[in-house]
């Protein structure tokens, strides 16, 4: 059964700009703020963040060209088998299943980590320790309530699910814009005397700028289910990103401007503190934390949309087994990678914090890696296919994609051993090592068969989806 009678286009504009933007933001500008400010100071953290920012449009750029120009689900692994083949598709699918199965997975503990800002000595049914976690099971407990209810509104449809985006990328957009908005009249002269701190920190805000920015590649997987023009698709993806670079700037510039640096140091949540001073009350700060658990929620609900969509289309491509191709007859769901992902984010709070950190950071430079492998085919096509039909184009020249190709070289480099931001040895490693030893097992037996590669262009065409 061909995709296009799977799948609906239900996605509107607003849907998809909610599920990019929500997945971009996310929880990060709620914890890091301050310790950005601590390292780079104010105007050190906006060039970061400035600097950063422009560095992830030119992916976002290609990614942008290449989805309106093939409009389908799973925009990576079709991308890369038009331009290298399905080899290189399976390897960019593997590798970006990996960097979204292991947000889902670390949202199921970042939940209940923003409960004990709220309610601090809520804990109580010790489990275990894991890399030096103590798991507990009223902890683990929220994290998995919070995978059932995302798990069910995915099941249910991408509609439904993206209903939930749009609402939750609103009430955490209010409360931010808020501080944003208010932080001019409550400016504090220390905070503002210190602007700079050297180009060391903000080399070092520098360097975890990008990562802030992932989620916006969530768009290709839902190519076919978007219900606009192809060359708006482009337009929404680059305007999301766009968005987020804004949302980053404004709310550094907010947090550093309200409040001094002394301020800054003595706080445990410089944001949440500093909506609380905007407010003239304690109460600022349990609003803005409400607003980064919306924040969580977005990333959460975008990132699942984002893996069962890419494991529902390496299964119909043969790379995977045909199980997780299965579409609900109803809901038209990818129903079966939706349990999958559902179970891992389940059962992921029982591991602790720090092992889902270590899983997060194999998983980003996975993504990494996609990029790079997505800048490639990006300057493939532009020679292989000139003709090719592009509504979005990016430039007239490829020097966009070769742009993009440096900037996530720039960004593969920085999690190499010797970097200030290198993956971990031996956990981030091995998790990575085991990834892709699983994934080298469907490479040998199902990419390598005669039917795979006969089957290699299901859904490759582009404008198949009129």
């Amino acid at each position: 059964m061909k995709e296009k009678q799977r799948t609906e286009k239900v996605l509107s504009r607003i849907d998809v700009l909610a599920l990019a933007f929500g997945a971009m933001i996310g929880w990060g500008w709620v914890v890091l703020t301050g310790e950005w400010i601590r390292q780079a100071g104010l105007l050190g953290s906006v060039l970061a963040f400035v600097g950063g920012g422009i560095m992830v449009l030119f992916v976002g750029l290609v990614y942008s060209e290449l989805t309106a120009a093939m409009p389908q689900t799973g925009g990576v692994s079709v991308f890369l088998d038009r331009a290298l083949g399905y080899r290189w598709s399976f390897i960019a699918s593997w590798a970006i299943a990996l960097g979204y199965i292991s947000v889902v997975a670390f949202e199921a503990v970042a939940l209940p980590t923003v409960i004990d800002y709220i309610f601090p000595d809520y804990q109580s049914g010790f489990l275990w320790q894991v890399a030096g976690w103590d798991v507990y099971l009223s902890w683990a407990g929220i994290g998995m309530a919070g995978s059932v209810f995302v798990t069910w509104i995915n099941y249910r449809g991408l509609k439904q699910a993206a209903v939930f985006q749009v609402i939750c990328t609103t009430m955490l957009t209010i409360i931010g814009l808020v501080l944003i908005i208010g932080s001019p009249f409550t400016a504090s002269p220390e905070g503002i005397s210190a602007p700079f701190a050297g180009m060391t920190g903000l080399f070092g805000v520098l360097i975890m700028t990008p990562f802030m920015f992932v989620g916006f590649d969530v768009i290709p997987q839902t190519a076919a289910e978007i219900n606009l023009p192809f060359k708006q698709i482009g337009k929404v993806l680059i305007l999301s990103v766009s968005m987020a670079v804004v949302w980053y700037v404004g709310i550094v510039y907010a947090v550093g401007h309200s409040m001094s640096m002394e301020d800054i140091n003595r706080s445990v949540l410089p944001t949440a503190d500093a909506l609380a001073t905007l407010l003239g009350s304690p109460w600022g700060g349990t609003l803005l934390i409400i607003g980064g658990i919306g924040g969580i929620l977005t990333s959460w609900n975008a990132f699942f949309v984002g893996g069962s969509r890419i494991l529902y289309v390496m299964a119909q491509k043969r790379m995977l087994p045909a199980f997780f191709g299965r579409f609900h007859p109803k809901y038209n769901t990818p129903v079966n990678a939706i349990l999958l992902i559902g179970a891992i984010s389940f059962i992921a709070p029982l591991f602790g914090r720090q092992a889902l950190l270590w899983l997060t950071n194999a998983g980003s430079f996975s993504i990494v890696m996609t990029y790079i492998l997505v800048s490639v085919s990006f300057v493939v096509l532009r020679k292989k296919e000139p003709g090719m039909i592009r509504p979005f184009r990016a430039g007239k020249s490829s020097w966009i994609g070769y742009g993009a190709l440096l900037s996530s070289l720039c960004l593969g480099i920085l999690y190499l051993p010797g970097m200030p931001s290198s993956l971990r040895w031996p956990y981030e490693w091995i998790m990575l090592l085991l990834w892709w030893l699983a994934g080298l097992y469907y490479f040998v037996r199902l990419c390598g068969s005669k039917k795979s590669l006969g089957n290699r262009r299901i859904g490759a065409e582009p404008h198949d989806y009129t």
